[in-house]
Order: C-alpha cells, then structure tokens, then sequence
C-alpha cells in the first residue's frame, strides 16, 4: 500500500471561522428571542460581519464589504432596529447562509 501524500493548498480562507460561528448564531436566533437574549444575537453578528468584512477587504475582494456592512447596520446592537414578524425572521437564516458562503469563497493566497 502506498501511502498518499497530502499537498497543503495554495490558498487560505481566513473568514471561514468567522462565518461559521456567525451562521450558527443566525440559525439559532429563534431561540434567543424567547429567553430574552437577543441582544447577544445583536452583538455577535455584528461583531463577525465586520470580522468577515475585514477579511474580505484583506482578500481583496471588495464586492463582499457592503454586503457585510449592510448586515452590521441590520443586526447593530448599540442603536437596534425594531424588526419583528415574518420579515425579519426570515433575515436571520438568509443572512446565515451568506455567512456560510462568503466564509467558502472569501481565500487569499498563503505567503
């Protein structure tokens, strides 16, 4: 038997972490909102939109900053918005999912 040897990648996706947690906290946002935590919902995403951000502007893929920007305006915890309904429950998973996607896409180049 001959064992494979493993090629490390080129590439390194930084906001793949970040984009992670921050889909996870969205998909259970429902959750939150009961026991009166939503606030921390607020803070988190918040705080990984302008990681993911970052890492985006790092990557040089600019076209995901607004995107992020927009999602650091939307879940802003220090002067939040008063969203409620269908709307905005239907905000938290799609703001998930471009968590996920922008954590697959956003690579840079390893030095």
């Amino acid at each position: 038997m001959s064992a494979k040897q493993r090629t490390p990648s080129t590439f390194q996706r930084n906001a793949l972490a970040p984009g992670l947690l921050g889909a996870a906290v969205l998909f259970t946002a429902p959750l939150w909102t009961n026991g009166g935590l939503f606030q921390v919902v607020l803070f988190v995403t918040a705080i990984l939109a302008a990681i993911v951000a970052w890492f985006a502007g790092q990557a040089r893929q600019w076209w995901w900053i607004p995107v992020f920007v927009a999602v650091l305006v939307l879940w802003n915890p220090v002067v939040p918005f008063p969203f409620t309904g269908p709307v905005w429950a239907a905000a938290q998973p799609a703001a998930a999912i471009v968590f996920l996607v922008a954590g697959a896409l956003i690579k840079v180049r390893r030095p």
